[in-house]
């Protein structure tokens, strides 16, 4: 009788009529397929040691048949959408970690810039086993998120496996997390220097204002650029979109989508307009540079505008839609991907810099731990993609409310960082070379 039920309800709601041979044996399989659903459903109704209400088994199933697809899909119900929800502001109460399910842990793709996370040292690469007397083993992704999301001022105790060492426990107080996306240093004259944590709508309006400032200190236009891109997560597709057309000066794509469905295939197209008037640029990249910031690491690189420096990138070369279902669920499902200009998929390969460089410190030379995680290592989902959906005035005005004073301490910091001081001898020598 029930296997009955479901035929009739899905021959109703989501069958045609059967008209060829082809799609006869298609509608019988498929009715297989469902007996065997109903089967199980039945014998767990009748056998299991508790009674299980229908909603809950219909549910589960249909978690089990959304996560089974991908990394990043996910069947959400009514908390778990709220929480996503309050993820996309921009501003909530909780540490500044994207992160993903790694095995029995939670991993950390990478901290939000000035977040409570990055003050407290949380490195990408960290795999979370504890969160306050609580093992992760077992956890679901969302119950994680919940337990590490708070009231503002309160603390959490974060026990971490980072590679190389014994776990330890880290003590954070819980923030309102508002994410200041781009800050800009005078490395020394005529070398700018530009970070961008994640991207936002008005990144690129940030980001050129940004340079501008740079130029007012220099004195003059800026010979070159180190534009830092890693541990960036990502964030809104226009945003990376955006920041890419401030230095592409020639007609071609951005970058492209393909998915399944027309709408999922879509082409960004260059707009000509170098703010940078051709002088030489490198773009930083690591293992925490995901999604957005791979976009433009690979369009710069297609278009040869700037040379890639670092390690290979994350690999989130995938597009999620989230959808808005009854009664407050919510469904986030991977709809197509990304693409370089010159055909390259993203995804679970991730971009190759022109340079490799090793992890290590100017201070000792040492190689640092840095676990390398790939886009096809993981088993859980990325939290975060798309950092802030707040207008651009409000995330203007509380980046200017919280951008760190350029001061002689910072430039000295980004001087001992291997990366800046390899990127910037590099573009010292391109620079006497061009003349």
């Amino acid at each position: 009788m029930l296997l009955a039920l479901f035929a009739t309800l899905f021959s109703l709601s989501t069958l045609s009529i059967a008209k060829t041979a082809a799609e006869e044996q298609k509608l019988e399989a498929f009715f297989k397929d469902l007996e065997a659903f109903t089967v199980v459903f039945s014998d767990i109704k009748q056998l299991y040691v508790e009674d299980v209400e229908n909603k809950d088994l219909f549910n589960n199933a249909i978690k089990g048949m959304v996560s089974g697809l991908d990394p990043h899909s996910v069947y959400l119900e009514p908390k778990e959408q709220k929480s996503l929800m309050e993820s996309a502001s921009g501003k909530f109460g909780g540490l500044g970690i994207v992160i993903s399910k790694k095995d029995d842990g939670i991993q950390v793709i990478s901290p939000i810039d000035d977040t409570p996370a990055y003050k407290a040292g949380i490195q990408a690469g960290d795999l979370i086993i504890k969160i306050g007397d609580k093992p992760v083993r077992g956890m679901t992704l969302e119950d994680g998120v919940e337990l590490m999301r708070g009231e503002p001022g309160t603390d959490v105790q974060i026990t971490v496996l980072r590679k190389n060492q014994k776990p330890f426990v880290i003590d954070i107080t819980r923030e309102i997390i508002t994410i200041v996306s781009v800050k800009g240093y005078l490395l020394e004259k005529n070398i700018g220097y530009v970070r961008i944590s994640s991207f936002q709508g008005p990144t690129a309006k940030l980001l050129k204002e940004t340079i501008a400032n740079l130029v007012e200190k220099n004195d003059g236009y800026l010979e070159s650029l180190i534009l830092d891109l890693r541990n960036n997560p990502g964030g809104v597709l226009d945003g990376a979109v955006d920041v890419s057309n401030l230095f592409i000066d020639k007609a071609g794509l951005v970058v492209y989508t393909k998915g399944r469905i027309p709408s999922s295939n879509l082409k960004f197209k260059t707009e000509r307009g170098d703010i940078m008037l051709g002088s030489p640029i490198v773009v930083l990249i690591n293992e925490g540079s995901a999604s957005a910031s791979e976009i433009v690491a690979g369009a710069l690189q297609d278009h040869k505008r700037a040379i890639i420096m670092g390690n290979t990138s994350f690999g989130k070369g995938s597009v999620q839609t989230i959808i808005e279902l009854d009664k407050g669920y919510g469904l986030k499902v991977t709809t197509a991907r990304y693409y370089t200009p010159n055909g390259r998929s993203i995804q679970a390969k991730g971009i190759e810099p022109d340079i490799m460089l090793k992890n290590i410190s100017l201070e000792n030379e040492k190689e640092a731990s840095v676990v390398d995680i790939k886009e096809n290592d993981l088993n859980g989902h990325l939290e975060q993609e798309d950092p802030s959906k707040m207008s651009e005035a409000e995330i203007i005005e509380s980046q200017e409310e919280n951008q760190a004073t350029l001061d002689k301490e910072t430039v000295k910091k980004l001087k001992k960082d291997y990366f800046v001081h390899e990127a910037s001898n590099l573009l010292k020598a391109l620079t006497v070379l061009g003349k």
